[in-house]
């Protein structure tokens, strides 16, 4: 009886940090983002207010988030440095695109 309880609370165990590990690997606040900052972009595209040299550099960036936020995932944990880092992309890339979209430059059609 008390061979299967410890075997029992092993198993548990191994089960919670398993499942906590997986957890550790999920980034959805970041994915949220960058599925929002691309809906700006194209967005900007279509009005007009970001022209298309504009455009690929912001998407330039977004490609590095993915990729920075790629490698964070690479060794199975994002560890809170590497959360903190890719939100300071995001914010960056969010104030680039903000101001891109609010220069002067227009896309004429």
């Amino acid at each position: 009886m008390k061979k299967n309880l410890i075997t029992a609370g092993f198993v548990l165990a191994f089960v919670t940090l398993a499942s906590a590990g997986f957890a550790q690997t999920k980034t959805p606040r970041v994915t949220k983002r960058q599925v929002r900052q691309q809906e700006r972009i194209e967005q900007g595209v279509k009005s007009g207010e970001l022209t298309k040299p504009e455009a690929a550099k912001l998407e330039a960036r977004e490609a590095k988030i993915q990729q920075d936020k790629k490698e964070a995932k690479a060794d199975g944990v994002v560890t809170p440095a590497e959360r903190a880092k890719l939100n300071r992309e995001e914010n960056r890339s969010s104030r680039a695109i903000n101001r891109q979209k609010h220069d002067a430059q227009t896309r004429r059609h």
